[in-house]
């Protein structure tokens, strides 16, 4: 979710937790401090989790960007919400141990998720060792995989491997149609998804600023609340 009306919606159809995050049209950043703030208030008793995301591209990060990480964690934790989503790699294609426990550190009592980054490393089996070993709540992962169905092998045998020690949840493509299907192939308990639609904006003139993405037409993405009524459904279901 990038919006409050977003997390409005996905609280009043019983969405257990939602990734808050900004710019989702770069694969989601940072949300500013005022979003994760009202956020948290207008949830009622749906999770919000931050997402903590300096900048597109790579989960290699320098120590300053490592440090603004830190900072923003520690000001995630002021505005109220429930957890962070997070994540570092090394030179190695493994977990930053270092960056990783200073993120949990940061987080203080409040659980974190090891974001996608489990889904670019040199091995997820190992990486899923360092994420338990550095004491993350849960793992978000498609496998490795642009679908969670595509990667459905790799998300049930990292199931099997975390033995309850850390939960995974499965992204990457989940809608109503193919809930059901994503949880029986891969096992897990808890999944991810992105629902929305695009809007038509007032804009008509030579120059645009829609977002990066969206269809001819139209303005910018938010939250399909029909879609997420029928994912909720399925699953309560």
């Amino acid at each position: 979710m990038e919006s409050v009306d977003g997390v409005r919606i996905a609280a009043r159809h019983g969405a257990d937790r939602v990734e808050l995050c900004g710019a989702l049209s770069d694969g989601g950043l940072t949300p500013s401090f005022a979003l994760q703030e009202l956020a948290a208030i207008r949830a009622g008793t749906t999770e919000v989790h931050a997402l903590i995301r300096p900048r597109p591209g790579d989960f290699r990060y320098s120590k300053d960007e490592i440090s603004v990480m830190v900072r923003d964690i520690r000001g995630a934790d002021r505005a109220g919400v429930t957890g962070m989503v997070v994540g570092a790699l090394g030179s190695d294609g493994l977990l930053d141990m270092a960056a990783c426990e200073e993120f949990i550190d940061a987080a203080e009592d409040k659980p974190v998720t090891l974001h996608r980054a489990i889904d670019v490393c040199a091995s997820p089996q190992r990486v899923l060792d360092q994420a338990i070993e550095l004491g993350f709540k849960r793992v978000l992962t498609s496998g490795g995989q642009r679908s969670a169905l595509a990667g459905a092998p790799v998300i049930k045998a990292l199931v099997e491997q975390a033995a309850g020690r850390i939960e995974i949840m499965a992204c990457g493509g989940v809608r109503a149609s193919n809930a059901l299907q994503v949880i029986e192939a891969t096992g897990v308990s808890d999944i991810h998804a992105g629902v929305r639609a695009p809007v038509r904006g007032d804009a008509d003139g030579a120059v645009s600023f829609a977002g990066v993405g969206v269809p001819e037409g139209f303005d910018r993405f938010e939250t399909d609340a029909d879609g997420v009524a029928a994912l909720c459904s399925v699953i309560r279901g």
